[in-house]
Parts: C-alpha cells; structure tokens; sequence
C-alpha cells in the first residue's frame, strides 16, 4: 500500500505534443481522489490544491498533494504523505518542491529549489541534515508540476494512437526518464457520469511496488480541463486504483456524456 500519494501524481507522467492554448486550470482548484485495494478494499484518499502565490518575489502557483491511509489498511500500514510545488505561472517550471512522506515508519522530508537558469537542484535533506547540488536537465519538472505544466499545452488533435512520448523529474537526488504510450479514446463511468477520456499508458519502473513496466494505465478527460478521472496499478502485491471522488474550482465547464 504504499506510494498512495505517489500513484495519483502519476497523472503527471504524460509528455505530449505542445501548442499555446488557453490555461486549463486556475487558482482554486482542488481534486479529491478515493484509493482501494484490489478493486474492493478502501485504502485511503488524495487531494490536490491550486493556489496563487509568490516565491523570492515571483508569480507562482503553490500546489500541495495530500496523501493518507483510512479504514482498515491504516491499522495495517500508515500512510501519511505531503507534496508541494512551486512553479512559474508563465513557464509553468519548477522553483521549489517539497517531499514529506511517512509510509510505514519509512521517512522523508526533502526540499529541492531549483535552478533553472543554470540546471542546477539544491537539495535540502532535512531528516539527515544533509544538502548537496546536482545537475538537471534544462527544463526539468518535479512530479507535481509536471502534471499541470502538460495540462496547458496538450494538443489532442496531434495524438495518435501508439505515439509515445518522453519527460524528465527529478526528486530527491535523482532524474527519473518516464515513457508515455497513448492508447486512444475511452468513454468511462465515473461517480459523476460517462465522461469521455483520453487514456495512457506510463512505462515505470518494475520492482518493489510496481508489478512490471507496463502497470499503470491512466484516464484523462477529453475537455478543456484536463481532469484526471482514474488511474490502475498492478503492484507487486495486489493492485491499487484511484479515482476522482469530488472536485472543485475547474476553469472551464466539466463535459459529461451522460448523468448519473
């Protein structure tokens, strides 16, 4: 059960053909998604919240991502986790990122500020009192921002079914390379309707967690907003979903097929 958090920001490992178009989201915005465990347990439940805000004088937008273990698995294996990103409201690139997780008894609690400018990440490891600077890739994302930085330059018109595409984050002292396959248009039902989506398929990393490269699938709704509905992982033990449990703040009107 671990990675709750971590999962549902898997909706942030798309990389996809760019154009200039008008902004998917705003300040405002919140999602909450409701996790379970092999299709029937209730595992926990994630948040994600858009706000205005400054940082070393700039614009930015201050995303924070919740994570949490609820019902019966949290007896078994707490999860308490919290992300948070700062990034450009222009460039939609990353300045700060936050990781504070605590996942069993396993913990962290980094902070990254990034150079952009000169490719650089600062890493504060405050749990060991540890910093240290590495090298990154020019317009390296972290796995928050990523997300929202593609939401506003998807070009559904350029997709077709089989392309892939590619993106780097980096977290904690590493650049993560994510491989993304667009499998094509699916109508799903959802709490709040059939809606029509966009669905993915992100090449991870086989091990501990994940079953193998291709555990994850991933849905997107079709409109302006960009919403992520549901996302399926095969992990090592079981598997985990989430899904869109409630929203709030969308930019644009939320197309649904069919009412519930």
């Amino acid at each position: 059960m671990k990675k709750t958090l971590l999962i549902v920001l898997a909706f942030g490992t798309i990389q996809m053909a760019f154009s200039q178009q008008e902004s998917a989201f705003g300040d405002g915005e919140w999602f909450k998604f409701r996790m379970s465990y092999s299709n029937w347990l209730k595992a926990g439940e994630a948040t994600l919240t858009v706000k205005d805000s400054k940082l070393n004088n700039k614009d930015v937008y201050h995303v924070v991502g919740k994570g949490k273990t609820t019902g019966m698995i949290k007896w078994f294996f707490k999860v308490k986790d919290r992300y948070e990103s700062y990034f450009d409201k222009h460039t939609l690139l990353p300045y700060r990122f936050i990781r504070d997780i605590d996942e069993g008894g396993h913990t962290k609690d980094i902070e990254i500020d990034f150079d952009q400018k000169n490719n650089k990440a600062h890493v504060n490891d405050k749990k060991h009192n540890k910093k240290t600077v590495w090298n990154t890739k020019p317009n390296i994302q972290d796995m928050v921002s990523t997300y929202y930085y593609l939401r506003n330059n998807i070009d559904v018109s350029k997709l077709k079914i089989g392309d892939e595409f590619k993106i780097d984050m980096f977290f904690d002292e590493e650049t993560y390379g994510f491989k993304l396959q667009y499998l094509g248009e699916e109508t799903i039902s959802t709490n709040f309707g059939k809606i029509e989506a966009l669905k993915f398929r992100p090449y991870v990393m086989a091990g501990r967690v994940f079953k193998e490269e291709e555990s994850l699938t991933l849905w997107v709704s079709k409109d302006k907003n960009k919403v992520p509905l549901r996302i399926k992982a095969d992990l090592a033990v079981g598997s985990l979903r989430a899904d869109l449990e409630a929203f709030k703040g969308l930019k644009h009107p939320f197309q649904i097929v069919v009412e519930n």
